[in-house]
């Protein structure tokens, strides 16, 4: 095996599937990455065995073969290397030269049929969804997912394919993030997949914005997202998310539409002095006004005004401060509006203009 290309066009792909290799495996070959050449195509796999990354780029001087690499090293290596060099790699028995200039690396090889293979995808769904759409679904909903639950099914994101819409839905259990996409080709049956917490990440990460369309492939244990320089595929939760469309309050009717910078800001201030451990704030609403106060066990206090549009008199209401500023930092219109019903129910956080992006916070006790 032999391939030569520049240092930049090797590292994009390098960075693509790096991230998948955990520092800590059980197998040796799993902290190496599957290195092949045919023709003129170089491809580089990276798995965990819970999440595969396939990159792809074009090379010269190729000879084909195929081996593994140690991914760290490679990476680093090739990251280290002067811009613009012209990286050369070569395989000579069990080692691999990488040279560039007067550098030259000797890395140890393990055999390519070692490698783990992801079980192949059998489709029972094909979707396509702009690029651009799927990041946003993403990037709006994905901070809201558990951590380490005991509940492994809120350790992910749920994919709901609709009629003619795509929803990506998570929560933790004292929060939730919704929003939605059209889908103009649609799905052929309404479905419901739970996307684990590392194959999110590593999918946000991915995906670059724009028009352009991608393809998912729905098996029943696994999703593939297929681009024409990399192939992502992760295993599914075996799990049935909650009805988080009965999370969502209905009978809400008290309505608070503000300032969403003018928000984030007051909220950012107060939070210095509220409790470290619970990281409440209470939110005191009256006629044009939304006052926002924060205390904590050395008797400090905090205390913000931010104008509102708002009828509502006499409401108090305690939060959690990070869920309010995450929410508020998920979505993107100026004026963001608060929906509660009273000191005891969640309140519904969404958008001026539509509902397309929603975000539910439950009530703390102060």
């Amino acid at each position: 095996m032999r391939f030569s290309l520049t240092r930049e066009v090797l590292l994009k792909p390098l960075q693509q599937v790096v991230n998948v290799v955990e520092r800590r495996q059980t197998l040796p070959v799993l902290a190496n990455l599957l290195v092949n050449v045919d023709g003129n195509r170089l491809s580089m796999t990276g798995t965990d065995l819970e999440v595969e990354m396939v990159a792809r780029a074009d090379v010269d001087d190729a000879q084909p073969g195929e081996t593994t690499i140690p991914a760290r090293k490679l990476f680093e290596i090739v990251r280290a290397l002067p811009d613009g060099s012209k990286v050369t790699l070569s395989q000579s028995g069990e080692k691999v030269t990488v040279q560039a200039g007067r550098s030259r690396f000797t890395l140890a090889t393990l055999p390519a049929n070692d490698f783990p293979a992801v079980e192949d995808v059998e489709p029972v769904e094909r979707i396509r969804v702009q690029e651009g759409a799927l990041k946003e679904l993403i990037e709006r909903t994905a901070f809201a997912m558990a951590q380490q639950d005991v509940r492994y099914y809120l350790n992910g994101l749920l994919l709901d394919l609709r009629e003619d819409s795509l929803r990506c839905v998570a929560t933790d259990g004292h929060r939730l993030a919704l929003c939605e996409a059209p889908l103009p080709a649609g799905a052929q049956t309404r479905k419901q997949i739970i996307v684990p917490r590392k194959g999110v990440l590593e999918l946000q990460r991915l995906l670059e914005g724009g028009d352009r369309e991608i393809e998912l492939e729905i098996g029943r244990n696994h999703v593939r997202m297929r681009r024409e320089d990399v192939t992502f595929t992760s295993k599914l939760i075996d799990g049935r998310f909650p009805d988080y469309d009965a999370v969502i309050p209905i009978g809400a009717d008290k309505e608070v539409k503000v300032d969403r910078e003018a928000l984030r800001a007051a909220l950012q201030r107060a939070a210095i002095l509220s409790n470290e451990k619970y990281r409440g704030v209470k939110l005191e609403i009256s006629p044009g006004q939304l006052k926002i106060v924060a205390h904590n066990p050395e008797q400090e206090e905090a205390q913000e005004e931010v104008e509102a549009e708002t009828r509502v008199d006499g409401l108090g209401i305690g939060f959690n401060v990070t869920y309010l500023l995450d929410a508020l930092g998920a979505l993107r219109e100026d004026m963001v509006i608060i929906n509660l019903r009273d000191a005891n129910s969640s309140a519904l956080v969404r958008e001026g203009s539509h509902e397309r992006s929603r975000h539910v916070v439950m009530p703390l006790r102060l």
